[in-house]
């Protein structure tokens, strides 16, 4: 078997994303931003700052992300596991973003070791029909950064995951920023050989 060059790689990625997607069931587009909006509006209502209503959504992406894994998983097609938290990237961005999102990912801004990477998408579809007050620093697309997260750990990386970018907050594209920390694997491995 041939090895896939870095763009075939990629078109083949994204072939399997846009067969997820057209097999993905669907939901009503307006009835799930009215959803999520009104989940924002009664955040901003209960919590004191920004700060807490970031880390409110944080944490509810990570428990989206727990469970999303195992859909991924299911009805991806990922038959193997990723060799490295590259290509592991790779899937998430081209793949898991189409699938749950509708929308692609490119994975750049890598770092020299590969254990830091940005996700650019220019479309958010929770943006959409959103403006957010002036002065607020409301991080509207936490929710990803979380769901990133808790999938990921499910799979034993331990990463950070940040907004870089948001169209509501004028950037001309969405980005998001993602640091491998640990391979979850290996301290796991040592605990048993103690």
């Amino acid at each position: 078997m041939a090895a896939q060059t870095p763009n075939s790689a990629h078109k083949a990625l994204r072939a399997r994303g846009d067969a997820v997607w057209a097999r993905m069931p669907k939901c009503n587009a307006e009835f799930f931003r009215l959803t999520y909006g009104a989940l924002v509006v009664q955040l901003v209502e209960d919590c004191d700052d920004t700060c807490e209503v970031n880390e409110k959504f944080s944490a509810m992406g990570v428990s989206i992300g727990t469970r999303l894994i195992d859909e991924f998983l299911a009805k991806s097609n990922q038959r193997e596991a990723c060799k490295d938290f590259g290509e592991t990237c790779e899937v998430i961005g081209r793949v898991a973003f189409k699938m749950f999102l509708g929308v692609e990912a490119d994975v750049c801004d890598w770092n020299e070791d590969r254990s830091r990477c940005s996700l650019v998408f220019p479309e958010n579809p929770l943006n959409e029909h959103v403006e957010l007050p002036l002065n607020e620093n409301f991080l509207y697309s936490n929710l990803i950064c979380g769901a990133i997260r808790g999938a990921l750990e499910q799979i034993l990386y331990k990463v950070d995951v940040y907004c870089i970018k948001d169209t509501l907050r004028g950037d001309d594209t969405n980005e998001i920023g993602v640091q491998l920390v640990a391979r979850l694997q290996a301290e796991m491995d040592d605990q048993y050989k103690d």
